[in-house]
């Protein structure tokens, strides 16, 4: 368990805290009464269902809902390799009845219940020679309801895939070789290593949470050694993580990913080319249906990365779309379109959103790197601060490499597969020059994550040029 000191404690809660979210912060008090009542710096982040895992539950996900009434559901998960490889998917689907979510009692139920229909929506949307554009009623009723209790949006996001859907053989969710999928729609040991690695890194980055969290409030106080020692650290943990990302080659092949794991893990939204142009048709309980456009998991919704880039104040300004991937969607009431990373806040579970806008609104760290001044104390912190944002460029930059591996050079090979999913739809596209490769959530691949390299790299460059 992570414990922190009372000077920490006394640092966050001096905070400007005028923004009260769902999960009420304290307000202002005397330090005295802030330290008798808030001792605990566990107990702050715990507020917004940050653990010692960070964005990681406490404990392991439940591997199946404890309620026997809900043994169709499981059943059909069971045996899910097995009903897409012999495309039977859709038929065992059609022949269960829509189950009522009134037996789903705790948090890590509902949690559960989450997972379960995510991939079982996912694996009836692309589990035919086609995809299918209506999710079926056992399916989409329940889905719905579950994902509006969670505050989440009915889809198979990162949180469904990675964060609830994982078993490790020992007690530290760092050790990558000792944590296994839950679930997978290949049955393959590539998908369990591929989303094994997103948890690893998620644990190993729980550490910096509260350090960078030490850091945004000693801003205020302008003590320059604190948040130094921070970038320093935080420049240390961002390579730990690339080096977790470098072990996907290990257990992962590439051609495994391409076909029979990416195109599962595809949203509705902007997959026209995929065969959703208008996205995916739900039913409601009462009846009532709607279509819904909504993007598939990626690494873009880990909470963990999109933390580090709210503590170093760098900002994404990309939607994500290009000319070919338009949807009004997207688009605010003025016509400007959103911002990829502000948008995927959404598909996060409801605390961890909260608290990256918290986080957000903090003390910049930026802002101080900037301040005129040519102190030895100021010329650390913009040196470490420089180090600190290129170590998260760098991480990026690896990023793209692994999906030249993974996506675009498996792109370029020639298929003879009729099957109309993501995978074939990018192979098609890759042969088209004026087509862009779409990812998973959505957005044109290689042009949106080098447009977010670049401006990861560009925050560390200071006034004074370092």
């Amino acid at each position: 368990m992570i414990i922190f000191s009372a000077q920490v404690e006394l640092a966050f809660l001096v905070l400007d805290i005028r923004k009260t979210p769902r999960y009420t912060m304290p307000g202002r008090t005397q330090p005295s009464s802030l330290y008798r009542e808030h001792s605990d710096e566990h107990d702050f982040i715990q507020r917004y269902s940050i653990s010692e895992n960070g964005f990681l539950p406490e404990r392991e996900p439940l591997k199946r809902l404890p309620s026997p009434y809900y043994e169709p559901w499981e059943c059909l998960l069971d045996h899910l390799p097995s009903l897409i490889k012999k495309k039977t998917i859709r038929k065992a689907v059609e022949n269960t009845q829509v189950l009522s979510t009134r037996k789903i009692h705790t948090e890590e139920e509902w949690r559960r219940a989450y997972v379960v229909l995510s991939f079982l929506a996912h694996a009836y949307i692309w589990g035919g020679e086609k995809a299918s554009e209506v999710l079926p009623s056992a399916i989409s009723v329940p889905f719905l309801q579950v994902s509006e209790y969670l505050d989440l949006p009915p889809v198979a996001t990162y949180a469904a895939l990675n964060l609830w859907n994982f078993a490790c053989s020992g007690s530290d969710f760092q050790e990558l070789d000792r944590l296994e999928a839950l679930h997978t729609f290949s049955g393959t040991q590539d998908e369990s290593w591929f989303f094994s690695v997103s948890v690893a890194m998620e644990a190993q980055g729980a550490y910096i949470i509260p350090v960078m969290l030490r850091a945004l409030s000693a801003v205020e106080y302008r003590d320059y050694s604190t948040i130094t020692r921070a970038l320093d650290e935080l420049t240390v943990c961002i390579g730990k993580l690339g080096e977790l990302l470098d072990r996907m080659d290990e257990k992962c092949n590439p051609m495994v990913f391409y076909h029979e794991i990416r195109p599962y893990l595809a949203g509705s939204k902007n997959m026209g080319a995929a065969g959703l142009p208008n996205g995916v048709l739900y039913q409601d309980g009462d009846g009532s249906i709607s279509w819904k456009q909504l993007r598939g998991g990626s690494n873009g919704q880990s909470s963990l990365i999109q933390f580090l880039d709210a503590a170093l104040g760098v900002v994404h300004k990309s939607s994500g779309h290009n000319a070919h991937t338009r949807h009004a969607g997207s688009f605010g009431t003025s016509g400007v379109a959103t911002a990829f990373h502000q948008e995927v806040r959404s598909y996060m579970p409801g605390p961890h959103r909260e608290f990256l806008e918290h986080v957000s609104n903090m003390k910049s760290l930026k802002e101080l790197a900037n301040e005129p001044g040519e102190s030895d104390e100021q010329r650390r912190l913009r040196r470490s601060f420089h180090f600190a944002t290129e170590a998260l460029g760098d991480f990026r930059n690896r990023h793209v490499q692994l999906v030249t591996r993974y996506i675009i050079v498996p792109s370029r090979k020639q298929s003879d597969v009729s099957t109309v999913n993501l995978a074939t739809a990018s192979s098609r596209s890759n042969q088209d020059p004026g087509r862009e490769l779409t990812g998973t959530g959505g957005t044109a691949l290689i042009p949106f994550l080098k447009q977010t390299r670049d401006e990861t790299y560009s925050t560390g460059i200071t006034s004074s040029g370092v």
